[in-house]
């Protein structure tokens, strides 16, 4: 099978199912991101602990759900992969309850950085919020499953929390943001 099958040259791109649409669409922008963000998670499953790799996979594979549901027409019936669940924003709420046990309380805004690790979070976490938008945007124009929204919200708390769990695991040093007065 080869890679390219030069579809896409003229601007346009197929979704789940065969219908085709311009490059872009905000369907595609809002898919794409979550890909983008499926490949920051990666980057961060590379450098963490084997506690966070396995659920870091498993959020990759949510994502990867997400963006196939975001590639599916809307008014399609999805077939091949089940849905975002509230179970699985439960189990995210879940992991952060309890790293944030682990760490001490949050009383000012942090400066993202500070080791690799830490920054590679952050960076996961601020993609994961333009993720989020673009997706609300579209939900403005079309049916999204509003479980998908709630998803990477929670998603992108979890991954402040995470670049706070490495910077306590790595006994680095928190920088407050305090703002000049």
């Amino acid at each position: 099978m080869k890679i390219y099958t030069k579809t896409g040259d003229l601007g346009e791109t197929s979704l789940f199912g065969g219908k085709r649409i311009s490059k872009s669409d905000l369907k595609i922008d809002c898919y794409g991101t979550v890909d983008e963000l499926n490949s920051h998670i990666g980057l961060v499953k590379d450098v963490c602990k084997s506690e966070q790799h396995t659920e870091l996979k498993r959020i990759q594979e949510e994502l990867f759900t997400i963006g196939a549901i975001l590639a599916t027409p809307v008014g399609k019936v999805n077939t091949f992969f089940k849905n975002i669940e509230q179970t699985d924003i439960d189990t995210i709420e879940n992991l952060i309850d309890s790293m944030n046990q682990e760490l001490s309380e949050l009383d000012a805004f942090i400066l993202p950085g500070g080791h690799p690790h830490v920054s590679y979070c952050h960076i996961a976490r601020t993609v994961c919020r333009r993720a989020e938008r673009i997706t609300v945007a579209l939900a403005q124009v079309e049916e999204v499953n509003v479980l998908i929204i709630q998803y990477l919200n929670r998603l992108s708390d979890y991954l402040f929390v995470l670049a706070r769990k490495f910077a306590n695991d790595l006994s680095v040093v928190e920088v407050k943001w305090l703002p000049k007065k």
